[in-house]
C-alpha cells in the first residue's frame, strides 16, 4: 500500500510540475522517478544502476527509430510532398464527401508528419473545401483533426507509438497491423459525429491573403510521395509475418533479406533516404547541421530525451519490486486490457500531451505485464495499443493541439469542448472497445 501512495505522490508532483509550473516533460520525468526511487528505500547502486539501464536501454532500442520518422516527416512537410498525399486522397474519394476526405487525408498524413504539423498543413486545404462544397467549415475542421489524432496515437512510425512499443518490447509490425485496424474501425463513429454535431455549428473561414497559394508550389509526384511512408510499413509488416513460428517465406536467402531490411531502424532509415529524393533539385545542404535533418534534430530530441527519463522511471519501477506487489494485491481483480488504457487516458487528459501520456503510462505498465496477463507477444502489442487508446482523449486547453485546432479554425472554447474534446472522447472509448473484442479471439 506505502509503494502505491509513493508512485501516486511521484506522479502527482510529475503532472504539477508540468502542467502547473510548466516545467519540460524531461526534467519532470526524471526527477520524478530519482525521487520515487529514493522515497520507496531503494538502494543507492540500484538507484543509479536503473537511471543508466533504464534510459540506455530505451534509447538503444527506439531513439533511432523516432530520429529516422521524424526526418521523412520533415521532408515530406518542407517539399510540399504531404500536401500532395492529402491532395491524392481528395481526389480518390471526391469533393462530395468533404468531411470523409478530410479526415482521411488528416488520417494519412499523421502517420509520418506530426499531428499538430499535419493539421497546420491541411487547414487551407479544409477552408478552401468548405467554401466550394459551401459545407460548415467547423466540421471540415473536426473531421481533419479526429483523423490526425486516431493515426497519431495508434499507428507507428510516429513517435508515440513507437516509444510505447519499444518500452513495452511489443512487435511494430503487428502494432502497425492491429494499429491501423483499430484507428480506421474507430474512424466510424467519429465520422457520424462530424455529420451529426459539427453540421450544425455555423462557422465561415476567413481565408487571409498571406497564405500561399498550393498549387503555385513545384512538389513532387503522388508516387514520389507515398513511397516514404509505404515502403517502410510494408517492409516492418512483412518482416512481422516473416517471425510467425510457422515460417511462411521458408528459410532461405528472401526471408534472411526481409528480416533485415524488415527491421524497424533499416525500414525507417529506407523510408527516410527515399524521402531525400522529394526535392526537385537537391541541395546537399538539406543534409547538414542547419537544413532539414538539423530542423528534424531538434524536433526528435524532446520526444527522445522524454522517452529516456519514461525509461528511467519504468526500470526504477521494475526493480522496486512493484510488480510482485501488484500480482499479490491484484491477482483477484480482472483490469487486464483496460489499466493501461485508464492511466493512459487519465495522464492525457490532466497533462495534454499524447505522446507523454504514452511514454509515461508504458513506464508503468512495463513491470506490471505479467501481472495483468499481458506478457505474451500478442498481449504486448495490443497492451501498447490500449495505452494509444487511452492517449486520445481528453483534449481539451492543456493540450497544445486543442489550441491549434480552435484558434486556426476559429471555433470558440466551448465549440472546441462540444467538438473536438468529445470528438476525441468517443474515438477513445470506440477503440479500447474495439481492442477489447479483438483480444477475445486472438
Amino acid at each position: 500500500m506505502l509503494t502505491l501512495l509513493i508512485i501516486l505522490f511521484s506522479l502527482a508532483l510529475i503532472l504539477i510540475a508540468i502542467v502547473k509550473y510548466d516545467i519540460h516533460p524531461f526534467l519532470a520525468l526524471f526527477v520524478g522517478a530519482i525521487l520515487y526511487g529514493l522515497l520507496s528505500g531503494m538502494p543507492v547502486d540500484l538507484i543509479l544502476k536503473s537511471i543508466t539501464d533504464g534510459f540506455g536501454g530505451v534509447l538503444g532500442s527506439i531513439g533511432l527509430l523516432i530520429l529516422l520518422g521524424v526526418i521523412m516527416g520533415t521532408f515530406l512537410e518542407k517539399t510540399g510532398g504531404a500536401l500532395v498525399i492529402a491532395e491524392k486522397v481528395l481526389s480518390w474519394i471526391g469533393e462530395k464527401s468533404v468531411t470523409m476526405a478530410m479526415m482521411l487525408s488528416g488520417y494519412i498524413l499523421s502517420i509520418p508528419v506530426f499531428g499538430d504539423s499535419t493539421f497546420i498543413m491541411l487547414n487551407p486545404i479544409s477552408k478552401s473545401l468548405s467554401l466550394k462544397a459551401k459545407v460548415p467549415y467547423a466540421a471540415t475542421t473536426i473531421a481533419l483533426a479526429l483523423g490526425a489524432t486516431a493515426s497519431h496515437s495508434l499507428v507507428p512510425p510516429t513517435p508515440g507509438p513507437i516509444a510505447t512499443a519499444g518500452i513495452l518490447e511489443a512487435d511494430l509490425g503487428m502494432i502497425i497491423f492491429w494499429g491501423l485496424i483499430v484507428s480506421l474501425i474507430s474512424l466510424v463513429p467519429s465520422y457520424y459525429f462530424v455529420k451529426k454535431t459539427c453540421m450544425k455549428i455555423p462557422l465561415e473561414p476567413k481565408v487571409a491573403e498571406v497564405e500561399v497559394e498550393i498549387g503555385k508550389l513545384k512538389r513532387p509526384s503522388a508516387f514520389s510521395s507515398f513511397l516514404p511512408v509505404l515502403v517502410p510499413l510494408l517492409l516492418i509488416i512483412l518482416a512481422s509475418i516473416a517471425k510467425y513460428p510457422t515460417l511462411p517465406f521458408g528459410e532461405n536467402m528472401f526471408t534472411t533479406v526481409i528480416l533485415f531490411v524488415g527491421s524497424p531502424v533499416i525500414a525507417l532509415l529506407i523510408g527516410a533516404f527515399l524521402s531525400f529524393t522529394l526535392p526537385p533539385k537537391f541541395d546537399k545542404k538539406f543534409l547538414s547541421s542547419t537544413g532539414w535533418i538539423g530542423e528534424s534534430m531538434l524536433v526528435a530530441a524532446p520526444v527522445i530525451l522524454i522517452t529516456g527519463a519514461g525509461g528511467v522511471f519504468g526500470k526504477m519501477l521494475q526493480n522496486s519490486g512493484i510488480g510482485d506487489m501488484v500480482s499479490s494485491n491484484m491477482s483477484s481483480a480482472n483490469w487486464g486490457i483496460f489499466l493501461p488504457f485508464l492511466i493512459a487516458f487519465a495522464l492525457k487528459t490532466a497533462q495534454g500531451s499524447s505522446t507523454v501520456a504514452m511514454i509515461t503510462t508504458a513506464s508503468i505498465i512495463a513491470p506490471l505485464l505479467g501481472s495483468l496477463g499481458l506478457d505474451s507477444e500478442t498481449m504486448r502489442v495490443f497492451a501498447a495499443l490500449s495505452i494509444g487508446a487511452g492517449a486520445i482523449a481528453i483534449s481539451h486547453a492543456n493540450d497544445s493541439f486543442f489550441w491549434a485546432v480552435t484558434q486556426l479554425s476559429g471555433l470558440s472554447i466551448k465549440q472546441g469542448n462540444q467538438t473536438h474534446s468529445l470528438g476525441t472522447l468517443i474515438m477513445s472509448v470506440t477503440a479500447i472497445s474495439v481492442i477489447y473484442l479483438i483480444t477475445l479471439f486472438v
